[in-house]
C-alpha cells in the first residue's frame, strides 16, 4: 500500500520485550488502523525466521535486511511495531519518521530482563558476547534520538498506555488523521 504525503502512521521503537507488538494491536484497533509487525514482514519476505537469518547469515546481513525492509515500508493509517534493532538503520528510521509519528517506549532495564527470555530464540540482533546490559545501555540513546513521542510504560496496563498514546497522538496528528 502506497502511503500518502501525511505523516498518518504511528511507529513504535523499543527493546525487545518492551510491548510494542501487544500495545500495537490494541493501539491500532482502537484508532481503527491496520497493525504491521515488520520482524514478521521480514520473515515473510525473505522465509526465514529471523533467527535463522542470524545463525545462517550473521548480524550484519541481518541489519542489512531489516535497514532495508524497513525503508521500503509503505502503509497509511498503520500502527506499526518495529523490531528493537531497527534503530541502527538509518535509511529505515528517517524513512519511517518521514510516513508516522514515531513512538518510543520506555522500559528500566530490570523490567526488560524479567521479560526478555531467550534472546537467541527470538531472534535478537546482540553481537557475540555482548550482554544484554550493554545492548540496552548502546540502544537507549537512539530510540531517544529518533522518537517523537516517548512514553514511559512501566507500572501501566496496556489499556493505560493505549489511552496515554492516543492523547499524545492527538496533539501531534491532524485531528481528522486520527479520527
Amino acid at each position: 500500500m502506497k502511503a500518502n504525503s501525511k505523516k498518518d502512521n504511528i511507529v513504535l521503537i523499543g527493546m525487545p520485550s518492551c510491548g510494542k507488538s501487544t500495545v500495537g494491536v490494541v493501539l491500532a484497533k482502537a484508532l481503527g488502523y491496520r497493525f504491521v509487525d515488520s520482524d514478521l514482514v521480514i520473515q515473510e519476505r525473505t522465509g526465514k525466521l529471523l533467527s535463522e537469518i542470524i545463525d545462517e547469515q550473521g548480524l550484519a546481513y541481518f541489519n542489512q535486511i531489516e535497514n532495508e525492509i524497513n525503508a521500503s515500508l509503505e502503509y497509511h493509517k498503520a500502527v506499526i511495531a518495529t523490531g528493537g534493532s531497527v534503530i541502527y538503520g538509518r535509511e529505515a528510521m528517517e524513512h519511517l519518521r518521514s510516513i508516522g509519528q514515531v513512538v518510543y517506549l520506555r522500559l528500566p532495564y530490570e523490567t526488560l530482563c524479567e521479560r526478555i527470555g531467550d534472546l537467541t530464540a527470538r531472534g535478537v540482533s546482540i553481537k557475540e558476547g555482548q550482554s544484554f546490559r550493554d545492548l540496552f545501555e548502546e540502544r537507549k540513546p537512539l530510540y531517544e534520538k529518533y522518537a517523537d513521542i516517548t512514553v514511559d510504560t512501566e507500572d501501566l496496563s496496556i489499556r493505560e498506555v493505549v489511552h496515554l498514546l492516543k492523547d499524545k497522538i492527538c496533539l501531534h496528528f491532524d485531528a481528522d488523521v486520527v479520527n
